[in-house]
């Protein structure tokens, strides 16, 4: 074991789990105040059950001993033989239970990104059921297939440095899957999102940009020269997207701060997967070009009257989706020998693998979500009614509206000052 690598891969732990609850900042300054805790508590909740579940046996699914190049054994459940001691093949220079904890952090994080697309107008309990399954059913099988030991995206050449696949593309499609499977239901507000809190969106933005580091820097999976080429350009990719935004967005006359803010995690999803595999200069063109498919993915979801409230397919499935392609062009041995080469360094078969990638996670995800939420909403009524939403999910569902009070006596304090 290597201290130094380890003690990294420890901190990257607690920077991934900070997204997170950065996650809820984010999407809950999008929302109206009535409903900004139980957006958060979305989050939240995938961060509590989804932790349970990975030592119970999500783990073990993900990265236990393969099975027919599906999916791992149950040989890990409730971490049984893992010892304190031990390593594994995935890092030899950790310990074991460093690895579990820091792709534990992953598995918490992408439902958690789902939970944008219909944030205001679903139950919470319904939500912590989907999340174990679709956790289960979704998440670890491909997750084996991308990373685990014998998975046949694996086998296959496809590379994820850090989750373009794994994490924003199944949660991007997952989103889409989600709003088309639900029975639409007639907004409390129509229209789209008028931002509750641009300073908390603004600072749920900034805290994903610093917690990514440790979720693309950290699956280097040590202190390593992988892993300072994955932070300088996570952030060089970031600080071009949210540019671009900006710039594309100018020129329809609506530069907003949510716009910069949301340029920003598009570039920051958009090079994930090829963080640690591909050059600065490619990863500027990453970043730039995911946030202008993102940008229009996001029209192209209005003009088809897509209900995903804060454009999670928009923002990670195609941006997601945009990053694996681009691993394929882009990446380098002479960037990481570990990877390899991509189209643009004469290695075709890499494109390929990425696309075979691509297309199976869509299908597999679309499919699998699509048939989870109909499911749930047989049984459980996934979908808030018009009468919850219009009194507000904190107070329904939390019995706590103190995010209303609390804007109610600022506005009271506003104007006795005046």
């Amino acid at each position: 074991m290597n201290t130094g690598d380890t003690a990294w891969v420890l901190m990257s732990s607690s920077l991934v789990m900070l997204m997170t609850p950065a996650i809820g900042l984010f999407y809950g300054g999008m929302v109206e105040r009535k409903n900004l805790l139980s957006t958060i508590m979305l989050t939240f909740g995938t961060l509590l059950i989804v932790t349970v579940q990975w030592v119970l046996f999500g783990y073990s699914l993900c990265f236990g001993p393969d099975i027919a190049h599906a999916i791992g054994s149950l040989a890990w459940c409730g971490l049984a033989n893992i010892g304190i001691n031990d390593t594994i093949a995935y890092a030899p220079t950790i310990p074991h239970l460093a690895y579990m904890l820091f792709q534990m952090k992953f598995a918490i994080i992408t439902p958690a990104l789902i939970a944008g697309a219909f944030v205001e107008r679903v139950r919470f309990k319904s939500f912590m059921v989907f999340t174990v399954l679709w956790t289960t059913l979704i998440y670890d099988p491909v997750a084996h297939w991308v990373w685990g030991e014998g998975g046949w995206l694996k086998k296959l050449g496809s590379l994820d440095f850090a989750g373009g696949t794994v994490v924003h593309i199944t949660a991007g499609v997952a989103a889409l899957a989600m709003c088309i499977a639900l029975r639409r239901k007639k907004r409390a507000i129509d229209g789209r999102f008028q931002p509750e809190s641009v300073p908390l969106t603004l600072f749920g933005a900034v805290l994903l940009w610093f917690g990514w580091f440790g979720f693309n820097g950290g699956s280097a999976l040590g202190a390593n020269a992988a892993a300072a080429q994955a932070l300088v350009t996570t952030t060089v990719a970031a600080a071009a997207a949210a540019l671009t935004w900006m710039l594309v967005s100018s020129a329809e006359g609506k530069n907003t701060a949510v716009g910069a803010a949301t340029g920003a995690v598009v570039g920051l999803v958009a090079i994930t997967p090829a963080c640690g595999y591909v050059d600065v200069p490619a990863a500027i063109l990453i970043g730039s070009v995911g946030s202008v498919v993102s940008f229009f993915s996001i029209k192209l979801s209005e003009k088809l009257k897509i209900q995903d409230s804060l454009d999670v397919c928009a923002c990670h499935g195609m941006a997601g989706t945009w990053g694996a392609l681009a691993t394929g062009l882009f990446a380098s041995k002479a960037i990481n020998p570990a990877g390899a080469d991509g189209l643009f360094h004469g290695n075709a078969h890499l494109l390929f693998a990425q696309l075979a990638s691509v297309v199976a996670v869509w299908l597999f995800t679309f499919v699998g979500t699509y048939a989870i939420a109909k499911l749930i909403d047989q049984f459980m009524n996934f979908t808030a009614s018009q009468s919850e939403q219009e009194q507000g999910l904190d107070l329904f569902h939390l019995g706590d509206d103190s995010a209303e009070r609390l804007y109610a006596n600022e506005s009271a304090v506003v104007k006795l000052i005046h």
